[in-house]
């Protein structure tokens, strides 16, 4: 496979110039949150839909090399709540690791319940720089009320989100391009930052970036031989995705992706959007957003 290959990734910022690499989706968790997290992925459950194994199945303290290796020079330690009363604790942990490890983007994360605004401003008033949240996991609408002072918050603040919210790889609820498009139309000033270029609605996606100024996507998996079996990018599609090039970050999914973590570097060359494209997909863009000199 192509960019398994030792040395491709260190190959690939030699020949682009960078400085590194900015992946804005990468998970670090509680120990036990990511233990459950990749028993859920070996056993393929339904939200996964197929066969997924674990590429980087390591310690924290592994994993954290193993990015600094690859030249990652910021990173994204995702988490996500399910259930009420998951979120603050998840939002103390983020902080702590944060506090740790200089590279990583303090992040946060919440989910619909009461208090939601109250720990997300405490979150914010801490230094987080980035949230998560996962529609399809967490199983809510984006426009639940109980979320709405969140919404605002962030808003106000200009922090970006990174949600997941297209129906891939299984549809949810409430996933789909709808309830984003809602959102927007009540928050547009939301720099929403959308996962997986939002898989499998991808133009529909495309269209609300087009729309709203502040949407971004990140390239998390897509165009992998892995994706591309199942939700494949539309090619006359790639045109847009060319233009939007100031608004398309990397992310990797690192740990819990079944290929090598270079595989998703591969995945965006063959494009062949240029090397102006690349250098600010897998740098550039990214360091602006965060301020990274």
């Amino acid at each position: 496979m192509h960019g398994a290959e030792p040395g491709y990734v260190a190959d690939f910022q030699r020949r682009l110039g960078l400085p590194g690499i900015v992946d804005v989706h990468t998970h670090f968790m509680p120990e036990s949150v990511m233990r459950k997290v990749w028993a859920y992925f070996d056993a393929a459950g339904p939200m996964t839909a197929r066969p997924w194994p674990i590429t980087y199945r390591d310690g924290a303290e592994q994993r954290l090399k193993t990015l600094r290796d690859f030249g990652v020079r910021a990173f994204t330690a995702l988490v996500y709540a399910h259930r009420p009363g998951m979120a603050a604790w998840l939002d103390e942990w983020t902080a702590e690791f944060a506090a740790a490890t200089p590279d990583c983007l303090h992040t946060a994360t919440f989910y619909p319940e009461p208090g939601a605004a109250g720990y997300v401003a405490t979150a914010l008033a801490a230094g987080a720089r980035i949230f998560k949240v996962h529609i399809q996991v967490g199983d809510f609408s984006p426009m639940d009320p109980l979320l709405t002072d969140v919404w605002a918050l962030l808003a106000d603040a200009g922090t970006p989100v990174v949600i997941h919210c297209g129906s891939g790889p299984v549809p949810g609820r409430f996933t789909g391009p709808e309830p984003i498009a809602e959102l927007l139309q009540r928050f547009p000033a939301l720099r929403l930052i959308i996962a997986h270029l939002g898989a499998p609605e991808y133009t529909a996606f495309l269209d609300l970036a087009d729309r709203y100024e502040h949407v971004r996507l990140d390239t998390t998996m897509t165009f992998t031989d892995f994706f591309d079996a199942v939700d494949t990018f539309p090619a006359t599609a790639l045109p847009r995705l060319a233009d939007l090039g100031d608004r398309i970050l990397f992310g990797s999914d690192f740990p819990n992706i079944p290929y090598a973590y270079g595989h998703a570097l591969y995945a965006l060359e063959r494009l062949e959007l240029g090397d102006d494209w690349l250098r600010a997909v897998c740098h550039d863009n990214g360091a602006r957003l965060f301020g990274i000199d």
